[in-house]
């Protein structure tokens, strides 16, 4: 019974004191277990706490997309109905074949593509050339002149809305595609990204091709353009799509229906007295596709551009 004692106690003394190699003793790394324990049940906690609230706000976005899905394939009664039936009771699959017979569909997509294509190219163009001079070119009063073009941004659209259509008129550019992409062809919020990213790149470079004789736009053209990839594709993007969605543009400056964009075609569903919210919601389905198609695209490269465009100011 003694020496049965005197093992145990022997044990104990082993646990407890220090390893000659110097490694924590079995007693100090059960300390620490137990130490480690919580912060990592609160880390774990928090993730879990985090990841909630994200699936939450993810569900809330999609909610409304779901509504729409949903009721593009449903008869006109039954898109309003209280409470929401999420899924219909029979599905009405011929809204997608008879909104190509309804109204010129394939036009109105058409001239959308058009001026999403031509006003994003213009965009990017002149959006990156302009950053170019504000980042990489130094002259008297560049900040300041940066400075009050970006304050534009500020400036609501609807205070030169009026101005701006009275000189269209004027040069006689109303009912046309080019009064809009005149228009939309220079933007500040283009500009400050692309210079946000263009900061980025060190000035070292375009020393050394100034050096090896290499003009402005060709440093330009051959060195910053092709370190700018992310940043040129987020710039395509967000302008792609805030022209695709563009509804009070057209409105105000196409008057020919064969010139309209399809936002505006979705009107021709809208009556006096009635609405066919069914075709309405078909073609705000379809007119998704090409946005989600593009997103999808260059996703990769918006994410990079977004993050790394507000790294140094």
């Amino acid at each position: 019974m003694t020496n049965m004692a005197e093992d145990l106690k022997a044990s104990l003394v082993k646990d407890a004191a220090p390893s000659p190699s110097g490694a924590p003793s079995a007693e100090d790394r059960r300390r620490t277990d137990r130490q480690r324990s919580p912060r990592e049940q609160k880390k774990r906690t928090a993730n879990i706490v985090i990841y909630g609230v994200l699936v939450v706000l993810v569900v809330a976005l999609m909610v409304p997309f779901i509504w729409m899905l949903s009721s593009s394939l449903k008869e006109n009664n039954q898109v309003l109905t209280v409470p929401i039936q999420w899924i219909p009771q029979e599905f009405v699959w011929s809204n997608y074949t008879d909104i190509w017979t309804r109204i010129p569909m394939m036009g109105y997509l058409q001239n959308s593509l058009y001026l999403a294509v031509i006003i994003t190219c213009l965009q990017v163009l002149t959006g990156s050339l302009a950053a170019y001079g504000f980042s990489k070119v130094r002259f008297p009063g560049r900040d300041v002149l940066f400075l009050a073009y970006i304050g534009t941004i500020a400036v609501p659209w609807q205070a030169y809305m009026v101005p701006q259509y009275i000189m269209m008129q004027n040069l006689g550019l109303t009912n046309s595609f080019n009064a809009l992409i005149l228009l939309q062809a220079f933007g500040a919020f283009g500009v400050f990204l692309m210079r946000q990213y263009y900061m980025t790149i060190p000035d070292e470079l375009c020393e050394a091709a100034r050096i090896d004789g290499l003009s402005e736009y060709g440093i330009w053209a051959r060195v910053i353009l092709p370190l700018s990839k992310p940043a040129l594709a987020s710039l395509a993007l967000l302008t792609f799509v805030n022209t695709w969605n563009d509804y009070m543009g057209p409105f105000i400056y196409l008057t020919s229906n064969r010139l309209w964009t399809v936002q505006l075609g979705l009107r021709s569903f809208v009556g006096q007295f009635d609405a066919e919210y069914a075709m309405i919601m078909t073609g705000s389905v379809i007119s998704v596709i090409p946005i989600l198609i593009i997103f999808l695209i260059g996703q990769r490269y918006f994410i990079q551009g977004i993050a790394t465009s507000g790294m140094k100011g």
